[in-house]
């Protein structure tokens, strides 16, 4: 029983690690979509955000959704998937959704640049 124990805290471990290890890999392309959606929000409170740009910010918003559940972010999938929902509509969000739709991007970025290497 104990060795069954010692190679499932191995096998714990070195997931932990493979999933550390995508994270580095893929954390510039995450950054990248957050940035695409901070921009969008900036362009709603300008009452600026164009077809093209709101595509984008689903499409990121989208991606950003699937992935971050994959590294242990559940709330960031739940944030990205309202974004995502958000954009998706054929009107774009109004002036008055700026400050929620700013509020959402900030928490990504700041959970995603805080998030700890698995243990």
């Amino acid at each position: 029983m104990k060795a069954t124990a010692q190679i499932d805290a191995r096998s714990d471990a070195a997931l932990s690690q493979a999933i550390d290890g995508l994270w580095e890999r893929f954390l510039p392309e995450i950054r990248e979509r957050v940035t695409v959606l901070e921009a969008a929000t900036k362009a709603v409170a300008g009452r600026k955000l164009a077809g093209k740009q709101r595509d984008a910010a689903q499409a990121a918003a989208h991606k950003l959704a699937g992935v971050l559940g994959s590294f242990g972010l559940t709330r960031g999938t739940v944030l990205a998937r309202e974004l995502e929902l958000t954009f998706a509509r054929e009107s774009s969000p109004g002036p008055d959704a700026s400050a929620k739709l700013s509020a959402i991007a900030a928490e990504l970025r700041a959970m995603i640049e805080s998030r700890k290497p698995s243990a």
